[in-house]
């Protein structure tokens, strides 16, 4: 059993890092975007709201039947898990990037800076721990629900904790649970060190 425990921990990892890999590379930018376009916030916001809410097993259940992003397998399980860590990312980054002292941009644009310029040199590192915050929610998050993503031929560590239920087997759901459980929280742990050590240096950069 132990080469199968670290043979899905492996695929539970991988199915973790493209999940987060797309939810980022979606995430970040609409929240750049929605920073500048409330007229556009409001819906989007709601939109990842509502898919929060729904039910993991009720959403492989809604996507198995649609073409191109369902049917069994990882591809469906890594669409719903997108779903799911687009809310942190989006939320925290926008959260990050409106907390930006209006004051600070006026003083950029005043040193001549282009709107790309103040993005890129002073609202994101600026916002940085509040995106930190987002990654990490979304990390540990995505961590648990993958292990759902078995229900429908995703892999992961759920694959221990389904068999285990059909088995009436406690250590067999153990197997799956408590390597899951380790990884989300040491996701938690690294991703919190990194959030603090950005904070020490947002501080250490406006002199505190």
């Amino acid at each position: 059993m132990t080469s199968e425990i670290l043979t899905l921990t492996i695929e539970h990892i991988e199915l973790v890092l493209v999940t987060l890999a797309i939810a980022a590379s979606m995430g970040l930018p609409a929240a750049v975007m929605l920073a500048r376009r409330a007229r556009w916030r409001r819906l989007v916001v709601g939109f990842v709201n509502v898919a929060q809410t729904v039910p993991s097993l009720a959403m492989f259940g809604f996507l198995l039947p649609l073409p191109l992003v369902g049917g069994i397998g990882k591809r469906t399980a890594v669409t719903a898990l997108t779903l799911y860590a687009l809310l942190p990312i989006v939320r925290n980054t926008l959260v990050g990037l409106l907390g930006v002292d209006a004051g600070v941009r006026e003083s950029a644009e005043a040193m001549g800076m282009t709107a790309r310029q103040i993005l890129w040199q002073v609202e994101l590192p600026l916002a940085t721990p509040s995106i930190l915050t987002g990654l990490r929610l979304a990390t540990v998050a995505t961590i648990g629900t993958a292990t759902i993503a078995a229900a429908i031929g995703g892999g992961g560590l759920g694959v221990f904790i389904f068999r285990g239920i059909a088995m009436y087997d406690k250590w067999t759901v153990l197997a799956g649970a408590v390597p899951a459980a380790a990884m989300a929280i040491a996701a938690d742990e690294a991703l919190g060190w990194v959030e603090k050590r950005s904070l020490r240096s947002r501080g250490m950069a406006n002199g505190e």
